[in-house]
């Protein structure tokens, strides 16, 4: 069995004593890679201390609650829900004894520019008679657009999702898939091949949005999502995101695991090759035989590591790589309700690739925007006092590297969606706005610390994927593992997901338990 330290602060002074106990993983921060990763080790027979800086578990699927009003800060879609379910499985559970997850009906709304509108779901005959009706001569690109999607999720996501790239050699075992599927091309371009019509080509090339990336610069591969959708749905957790994670928290609590809220991590304890423990604010210290970050990839390693065991992962590495954009979210509630708008609405701008490069690589904010309007009160009125309704509106914009300064232009902003959303969507808005609060890429910066405040970490190029992501197991240091949007295979509650389960194998593999 692995020898540990127990800490001992009687004295106010740090005091080691040796002990014998299960392998220790201090797990920082408690976003969905966080939760999925400590609850499957917890379940594994390891101690899994769980460290999360704000006063609530979720990281970006935080919960802000005000004047009777439900606001679920982040993540709203959950698509692959099996991915859930093995995490409560894993631990002799069922998910369904702890949280309500339901199917939504449309998946999205798309709003055009000219007032006309585009929905589906799941059914694929009625899906083809939208398409045919929006543009029929569009019916048969469409149908071998969606088989080529099958292939690249059969290949990417069935298959890729959950291994691990940690050599050169995992990525050249897939590179001829990978041309075969024509992973070179981008996103926009794999659906410019076969539809034409050009608001059909945004309704099937905006997802990369939901993942931090550019239609016009991602890899095709993630074309997957739309098929990943089609597969196991768009689903909805009653009482809103933020009732999965009380869920997986309370799971992870039953099985023996420890959580500390309010407890930032400062510094990663290093001795040679390996981590020794995490101190903590207040000086606390947590002895660890694995460690993995949740957090920020680019900050975990800048910010907690001295540089001097990094001959990798570089501050000056980095500083060269691409970061997703960044988002402006409002949220807000109204003492009226608009049935009217769907659950997932999508409102894109009259221009397309032209407001994205403005976004991605003019770092400008433009006079003009897209946004996703969440309405959860259409599948689930306790979001919001009885006849209210709840909402959030998401709007891309430039990360950090812009230079806007968002302690002025906050409030002119949130006014421009109020009066967008009010002239075309919600009559009256203005009027029926009761309560409300907005999150800009400067508190993606400070109080989710991401670097450049960027939404979804690094951007899903393929020059930033798979084994050219930052690695789930740290190359620098033998024990250090990262899960969640920064690592591979990128963001999104499904990615996420996947990379709790491939560090859940790493760890168990590299540091077993000795029964």
């Amino acid at each position: 069995m692995t020898r540990h330290f127990a800490l001992e602060e009687s004295t106010g002074t740090r005091v080691l004593s040796a002990t014998q106990a299960k392998p220790r993983v201090v797990v920082i921060g408690s976003g969905f890679g966080g939760l999925g990763a400590a609850v499957r080790l917890q379940a594994r027979g390891y101690q899994v201390d769980l460290l999360e800086a704000r006063d609530q578990l979720g990281g970006r699927a935080y919960v802000y609650r005000q004047d009777g009003f439900t606001f679920d800060a982040g993540p709203t879609v959950i698509t692959a829900p099996f991915l859930l379910e093995e995490l409560f499985a894993e631990a002799g559970r069922k998910m369904s004894d702890f949280v309500q997850i339901v199917p939504v009906d449309p998946f999205y709304r798309i709003e055009f520019h000219d007032g006309r509108f585009f929905e589906y779901n799941g059914d694929e005959r009625l899906t083809e008679e939208r398409v045919a009706a929006f543009s029929p001569s569009d019916v048969e690109g469409y149908r071998t657009l969606m088989r080529k999607a099958r292939a690249i999720f059969n290949k990417g996501f069935l298959e890729l999702a959950d291994r691990p790239f940690l050599k050169f050699t995992d990525m050249l075992k897939v590179v001829p898939d990978l041309v075969r599927l024509e992973s070179y091309r981008t996103v926009a371009g794999l659906v410019r091949q076969h539809i034409r019509d050009p608001l059909l080509q945004r309704v099937f090339s905006f997802h990369p949005l939901l993942v931090g990336g550019n239609p016009f610069q991602t890899t095709s591969i993630y074309a997957l999502i739309h098929t990943l959708e089609r597969q196991w749905g768009v689903h909805y957790a009653m009482g809103g995101t933020g009732a999965v994670v009380r869920a997986l928290g309370d799971l992870f609590r039953q099985i023996g695991g420890r959580v500390h809220l309010n407890t930032p991590a400062e510094r990663i304890d290093v001795k040679g090759k390996r981590v020794v423990g995490v101190e903590a604010a207040g000086g606390r210290y947590f002895p660890s035989d694995a460690v993995i970050s949740n957090a920020d990839v680019a900050n975990t390693y800048r910010k907690l590591i001295d540089e001097r065991f990094r001959r990798k992962n570089t501050n000056a590495k980095f500083e060269k790589m691409r970061y997703s954009m960044s988002l402006f979210v409002y949220y807000f509630g109204t003492n009226v309700q608009y049935p009217e708008i769907r659950h997932h609405t999508i409102i894109l701008s009259e221009r397309y690739q032209g407001l994205l490069d403005d976004i991605f690589n003019r770092k400008v904010l433009s006079e003009d925007f897209s946004l996703y309007l969440h309405r959860p009160t259409a599948t689930d009125p306790s979001m919001a006092p009885g006849g209210c309704d709840c909402f959030y509106a998401l709007v891309p914009v430039p990360n950090q590297a812009s230079g806007i300064d968002w302690s002025q232009e906050a409030r002119p902003f949130r006014d421009r969606i109020v009066k967008f959303l009010e002239s075309r969507y919600l009559p009256g808005l203005s009027q029926h706005v009761v309560t409300e609060r907005w999150f800009t890429p400067l508190d993606f910066e400070h109080t989710l610390n991401s670097y450049l405040g960027s939404a979804f970490s690094f951007e899903p190029v393929f020059t930033q994927s798979a084994w050219f992501r930052p690695h789930n197991a740290s190359e620098d240091l033998d024990n250090l593992f990262f899960v969640g949007a920064g690592t591979h295979p990128g963001a999104g509650v499904p990615g996420v997901l996947s990379s709790a389960k491939i560090v859940g194998e790493l760890v168990c593999e590299r540091i077993p338990v000795r029964n």
